[in-house]
């Protein structure tokens, strides 16, 4: 009797302790239930961290030879890519892939409004934009200027069933405000979505810091990377060696299971404080000294203590920091669009440097250095990229990185920036957002092809190249016929790896219980001609399934 008495003291010790597990779990409860709606019952959150840039590339330098195999350093280091070495067992390069609505003299492949303002609108729209002009040289301002997509954006898609906020978190690293030549963000038909400023972004975050005590040792651990299930689970193994009757061993188990659903969805917001704000360099001081340089001169530096603060990298810092403080699963980084990279010593806007021809014409005779100019651009493009890469892949969470359950990807508006052309796309992602990508692996989704070329982008400038330009024969850009893949099919890749669901139709429905395999209104360049007369069409449903693990 004596010893019974003492087992079932030990037993309530052991019980009280395990319990402890449970109390630390309970708050975060009703704040995981929204933000589970859509998620695997045991998944670590996963984002969308987005990097867009305009104008394009030297595309010709920018990819590596090999089009579709397993990637290795040797395949990085001869090409603008090389900085991304580090990480490039993450890195996924799907090649072969359309943007929509490409901008031609002849009106071949989309609408004629202009060769910004209709490829921004319907970058991540896969909509029209309206008004519609049927002449490629009308600078009709309403039309040229002004046209607006007719439908929402996919951050905004996303978001809507992502975010606890139902919107994407913007930044604009420059700080530069959008028009319709340049806005890629819309929550729906001609409503753009206004960027934040670095400075208001980090203001935005600020709110979320958790302030109190100093962590205890169980915090911290979990603030490392542990889950509330890797704490206690000394206790519940003690508990389970413990004799007791099955419905007492149904409710440990149940209870354990709790302890691993909603203790691994909390990993990394214990880490969401200042002092974890100032080792990525998300900072007071650094956002109001950036915002006392809201032009963004300079390449986007701004000045403080004698010491110069990338304003790029501090944008970074910031969406990385709303990622771990679980603020918003789609972030994007959006850079200028017609901007003088003054620090990196050029004199020339990256617009005009993309078209190889002072004030951005169609002729004319090459600008001095333009092709040194351009890779020097795209090499700072890259290095900003391997920092994003590297603060994602610098956090420790759960079972892997942060950059393990996130999809990073960078964009680019052009493939190369005078053809305009839209085959043969340069996106770059990394991160397996969970697992749900391939990795390490460069992956042409067109036609499976190892030597898918890599453009033409030297054809104009280079030494011992013609050094008069015609833009309209889209020389420098990938012939049309190749890599033509739908850009739609790798945004319902995305979609379903974060948790995004459909209709029956396969289009994006809040409340939806079906993978998503359709996206926008058509997925066929040649059908944005005419703006919105064609009926809508999607000829490819569904994802690519080669970018799947």
């Amino acid at each position: 009797m004596q010893g019974g008495s003492r087992l079932k003291q030990t037993n309530r010790r052991i019980f009280l302790r395990g319990l402890g597990g449970a109390v630390v779990a309970a708050p975060f409860l009703g704040s995981m239930f929204s933000r589970r709606l859509h998620a695997e019952p045991s998944a670590l959150p996963k984002r969308l961290i987005a990097m867009f840039t305009h104008n394009g590339c030297v595309t010709n330098r920018f990819f590596p030879s090999k089009s579709h195999g397993p990637l290795t350093a040797a395949d990085l280091e001869a090409t603008t890519l090389r900085h991304l070495t580090p990480y490039v067992d993450k890195l996924l390069i799907p090649r072969g892939i359309r943007a929509m609505n490409e901008w031609t003299s002849t009106r071949r492949r989309g609408q004629s409004n202009d060769w910004h303002t209709q490829v921004v609108g319907s970058y991540f729209t896969c909509q029209p934009v309206s008004p519609n002009s049927n002449d490629p040289f009308d600078y009709n301002t309403a039309t040229k200027f002004n046209a607006m997509p007719v439908g929402p954006s996919l951050d905004h898609v996303m978001a809507r069933q992502l975010s606890p906020s139902r919107s994407p978190l913007h930044i604009t690293v420059a700080g530069q405000k959008d028009s319709a030549v340049s806005a890629i963000s819309y929550s729906d038909a001609g409503k753009p979505h206004p960027l934040l400023t670095p400075q208001q972004a980090f203001s935005s975050l600020t709110g979320l810091f958790q302030n109190g005590p100093p962590l205890s040792p169980d915090s911290y651990q979990a603030a490392r990377g542990q889950s509330i299930i890797d704490l206690v689970k000394g206790d519940l193994d003690s508990l389970k060696r413990i004799d007791m009757s099955a419905s007492d061993k149904m409710k440990l188990e149940a209870w354990t299971q709790l302890l691993h659903d909603t203790g691994r969805t909390i990993v990394g917001a214990a880490q969401c404080d200042r002092s974890f704000a100032s080792a990525l360099g998300a900072t007071q001081a650094n956002a109001d000294a950036w915002g006392s340089n809201p032009d963004g001169t300079d390449i986007l530096m701004a000045t403080i203590e004698g010491s110069t603060v990338e304003g790029a990298d501090l944008s970074t810092a910031i969406a990385v920091l709303a990622a771990v403080c679980q603020q918003n699963p789609v972030i994007f980084l959006k850079y200028p669009q017609d901007f003088v990279f003054k620090g990196l010593g050029l004199q020339t806007s990256n617009m005009q440097l993309a078209s190889r021809i002072e004030n951005s014409p169609l002729t004319g005779s090459c600008d001095s250095g333009v092709i040194d100019a351009l890779l020097t651009i795209d090499d700072y493009y890259v290095r900003r990229f391997a920092k994003l890469l590297e603060m994602l892949d610098g956090f420790d969470e759960g079972d892997g990185k942060l950059l393990d359950h996130t999809a990073a990807v960078w964009f680019q508006e052009f493939s190369d920036g005078c053809a305009r052309n839209l085959n043969n796309m340069p996106i770059i992602q990394a991160g397996s957002a969970g697992g749900y990508f391939k990795t390490g692996w460069a992956v042409n989704v067109d036609d499976g092809s190892p030597t898918l070329s890599n453009g033409n982008s030297e054809f104009y400038c280079a030494p011992g190249a013609p050094t008069e330009v015609d833009a309209l024969s889209q020389a420098t850009g990938t012939d049309p016929t190749l890599a033509n893949a739908p850009i739609n099919k790798y945004y319902c890749n995305l979609m379903n790896a974060l948790g995004v669901k459909a209709g029956a139709d396969g289009f994006p429905l809040e409340g939806g219980t079906e993978e998503v395999s359709r996206f926008g209104r058509y997925d066929k360049t040649e059908d944005f001609i005419g703006g919105t007369v064609n009926p809508p069409l999607i000829h490819d449903p569904g994802e690519f399934d080669a970018l799947k693990a």
